[in-house]
């Protein structure tokens, strides 16, 4: 296949006014993506939503003048959820749907991603058409052919309503204390009113977005202050959401932070137990072994996709399963969402603490994780670093020394100029000391 000049593991992302991520660029997108996917249903029409990036305004508007420029109408639905943008893309029989966000970056990054007309990311022959596209001449249609672009004023509370609709009606949050971190992005204005409206005793952290503080030290990169607050508090557990939605992990009432893999091993066990689980569960190279081996015990097939969500959806499909994800949070579950939702995923761990009886502590303590070091080391060449024969030989040979206790795993980011390293060991010490070995090896070539 051909490379990607500008698509990465998840959309197009960079520093806003850098190589790639400027107004030229966006409006030069919005027609090639008008031109390509337009056309995918009757409507001619995509969705545009965004977080809560200051650039986010800047890119809206290039956008929605590419669209147009190609003859396609827009629905603009302002600071969304990137899993509500999929959500919205299926439910509004639109063409395709379009997402300004960079995730967990920090504001000065951003980026703009994209769902076909399913609600599902776009496949690499789609990219590539995209960028074929980005290479022709800008033209526009004529002036009488012209999209057109509507604003959609209730696309909040469209979501909360989808969002509360996948928690069990003849059940309630009522007793539990929560708090919410928003990571001051895309779900601030939602995620509270869905835990709320569910019956829980809600305390909100980072709701209070201004453009620039998006996943600045809070969100599910930086859980810290949730922690704290925890404690503080007193709350049964806390839920920690990043930047535009997709992700979450959760805080246990010692204000010990649970990840991932954590909750989709807990949310599997108890699909698995009630008859409810379709076939197994994916997870990524980055998945801690622990997983791999705790459902291994219950009699649950697991697999491995590349690390992305969008490659974990795709082995999904592929296998007719419904229930995978990421260590970062980034959690699926198909018969709910076509992509992954930190809301419903954290809605789905509240249900089984319901029906089970128990403390997200004592759910979480089924599965003790092998510590893990992960080590992220910025560089621009980091594809040719990770293929280097140096380092792949020496990360063979620890992965000999540790056996079936432990593994490596290199590789570059497909999203930011970053080496990836991690060294994962039953032996913390042990993980410590190869991930060191491993960075000073990259630091020599």
């Amino acid at each position: 296949m051909k490379e990607k000049k500008y698509f990465g593991t998840d959309g197009i992302r960079g520093e806003v006014g850098g190589k790639i991520m400027t107004a030229e660029f966006a409006l030069k997108l919005g027609r090639a993506a008008g031109k390509v996917l337009g056309q995918l249903s009757p409507s001619n029409t995509i969705v545009i939503g965004k977080d809560t990036r200051i650039s986010g305004y800047m890119f809206e508007a290039a956008l929605e003048a590419g669209l147009s420029s190609a003859g396609v109408n827009s629905l603009m639905l302002g600071p969304m959820p990137t899993p509500a943008i999929a959500w919205m893309t299926s439910s509004m029989h639109a063409s395709a749907g379009i997402v300004i966000s960079a995730s967990h970056n920090p504001y000065y990054d951003n980026g703009i991603k994209f769902f076909n007309h399913f609600g599902e990311k776009l496949s690499d022959e789609q990219e590539l058409a995209i960028e074929a596209e980005l290479d022709k001449e800008f033209t526009t249609v004529a002036s009488e052919k012209l999209g057109k672009a509507k604003r959609i004023d209730d696309a909040a509370g469209r979501y909360i309503e989808f969002c509360k609709g996948v928690f069990p009606r003849q059940q309630s949050l009522a007793g539990l204390k929560i708090v919410v971190d928003c990571a001051n992005g895309a779900t601030y204005h939602i995620a509270p009113k869905v835990f709320i409206e569910l019956g829980a005793d809600v305390t909100v952290i980072g709701n209070k977005p201004d453009g620039l503080n998006i996943n600045q030290d809070c969100g599910s990169t930086e859980p810290q202050i949730l922690q704290e607050i925890v404690l503080e508090t007193g709350a049964d557990l806390g839920i920690a959401l990043d930047g535009d939605g997709d992700r979450v992990l959760m805080v246990d009432h010692y204000g010990e932070v649970i990840d991932g893999d954590q909750l989709i091993f807990i949310v599997a066990k108890h699909f698995h137990k009630n008859k409810k689980l379709t076939g197994g569960v994916v997870g990524t190279l980055m998945s801690n072994q622990a997983m791999e081996v705790e459902l291994a015990n219950l009699g649950i097939p697991f697999l491995r996709a590349n690390v992305g969500d969008r490659y974990v959806h795709q082995l999904l499909k592929k296998n007719n399963w419904h229930l995978g994800g990421e260590s970062s949070g980034h959690i699926l579950n198909l018969e709910l969402a076509t992509t992954g939702d930190g809301i419903v995923s954290a809605l789905m761990v509240l249900v089984v603490m319901k029906n089970e009886g128990k403390k997200l502590k004592e759910l979480a303590k089924e599965i003790p994780l092998y510590p893990q070091i992960l080590i992220n080391i910025t560089i621009e060449n980091a594809k040719e670093i990770a293929k280097h024969p140096d380092l792949i030989t020496h990360a063979k040979c620890i992965d000999e020394q540790l056996g079936n206790k432990g593994r490596t795993l290199i590789r570059a980011s497909g999203t930011q100029p970053m080496l990836r390293v991690m060294v994962e060991a039953q032996d913390e010490n042990l993980a410590i000391q190869f991930a060191n070995e491993l960075k000073e090896t990259v630091e020599n070539l």
